[in-house]
């Protein structure tokens, strides 16, 4: 291990302060869907799983995406509902077993919106802002004033069940080609309405969702967003194409109540501007100056649409550049994918500088939750 390694791992390791939250340490454990939940709903299997992750000293965990209250939010089998007795039930036992096991939690709310199942067709019902498809097809019916207000309250209903059943705070889905960032494309939001327009008029339908969220859930309850430049249909997309863009793009984002930003990158160490090393969480901490999360290929080699579609192994690399970007305080928090799938003690082995034990990340793990 170098020196830089042995002199800076401590930065993973310093308490982090969230509002009234307090994390044990830097390390978060990245949304990952699992599937692993029939009907919606989650069983003692996902408890034993999350909390494993805190056993292994995850400072904070945020679930896999969950549909939030409203019948267009998603179609994919397996997934957990964030509504429902039984299903919220599911999520009172993940939480108290993570809890239990000394780590914090957040669920991420998730309306997937018009994105296509795993055969490659929109289901039945699926609404997005324009009824686009990424290419400019008309696939349905824009939606209504409506079916906004419903997802708005749908989003704000399920952070409220988060916050009475003992989450830690909420992580809001607006990344990766889903409802909220088909908002913020041109190519899927040709509204003439309030919610189309500009980059920034196309944060509308976001901001709503957020301060319904912080009016359900007060001031002091942590609210995350997640939210990428890329998205799954086009991995080189950008929304902004420089800091200024970015900057006006977060703005009103950050006024609605974003206390922290989980910036998804599929490579965290890639500039995200010509002209300056910072990545998307170290830009976005400069522009706004909330947290930020940064995420993407920690500790592994290959990012993850390789090894997500491919048997490809994705072997162990080293964390040196990791730890000097947080020495010079470019983003707050780190979250941990696939490593953290095969690792559930990742923190507890860099902690204690064993990274040659951890495992290398292959698609078949994903077969059962371990």
């Amino acid at each position: 291990m170098s020196n830089l390694t042995e002199g800076c791992t401590a930065l993973l390791f310093k308490p982090f302060v969230l509002k009234n939250l307090v994390l044990p340490n830097r390390i978060v454990m990245a949304p990952m869907t699992r599937s692993k939940s029939p009907e919606g709903i989650p069983g003692p299997d996902v408890a034993a799983y999350y909390r494993r992750r805190a056993e292994g000293g995850v400072g904070l965990i945020v679930t896999e995406g969950t549909y939030v209250p409203v019948p267009t939010a998603g179609f994919y089998p397996g997934v957990p509902h964030f509504y429902g007795v039984q299903s919220l039930a599911g999520w009172k036992r993940v939480v108290e077993e993570v809890h239990q096991a000394g780590g914090k939690i957040f669920p991420q709310l998730w309306h997937v919106g018009l994105t296509p199942t795993s055969g490659g067709k929109i289901p039945s019902g699926a609404i997005g802002p324009s009824g686009l498809a990424n290419r400019g097809e008309k696939i349905a019916e824009p939606m209504t004033q409506q079916d906004i207000d419903d997802v708005v309250r749908a989003f704000g209903e399920a952070a409220l069940s988060a916050q009475r059943l003992g989450f830690d705070g909420v992580e809001i889905h607006g990344a990766h080609g889903y409802l909220l960032d088909q908002f913020f494309w041109d190519g899927t939001n040709q509204r003439t309405d309030a919610y189309g327009g500009d980059l920034v008029a196309r944060t509308r339908f976001a901001v709503e969702v957020i301060r319904e969220v912080r009016s359900q859930v007060g001031p002091e309850f942590p609210v995350c967003l997640r939210y990428s430049q890329w998205k799954q249909q086009d991995y080189n997309a950008k929304l902004a194409q420089s800091p200024e863009e970015l900057e006006r793009f977060l703005a009103p984002l950050t006024a609605a109540g974003v206390d922290l930003y989980h910036c998804s990158q599929r490579r965290f160490w890639e500039p995200e501007f010509e002209g300056s090393s910072l990545n998307l969480a170290g830009w976005t901490k400069k522009l706004t100056g909330k947290p930020t999360v940064t995420v993407g290929s920690i500790t592994l080699n290959a990012e993850f649409t390789s090894t997500f579609r491919s048997s490809e192994t994705a072997a162990v690399t080293g964390i040196d550049e990791l730890l000097e970007r947080m020495e010079r305080e470019e983003f707050d928090l780190v979250a941990i994918g696939r490593s953290l799938i095969v690792n559930p003690a990742w923190p507890q082995i860099i902690q204690r500088g064993a990274i040659n034990e951890l495992l290398p990340y292959q698609r078949d793990v994903l077969a059962q939750l371990i």
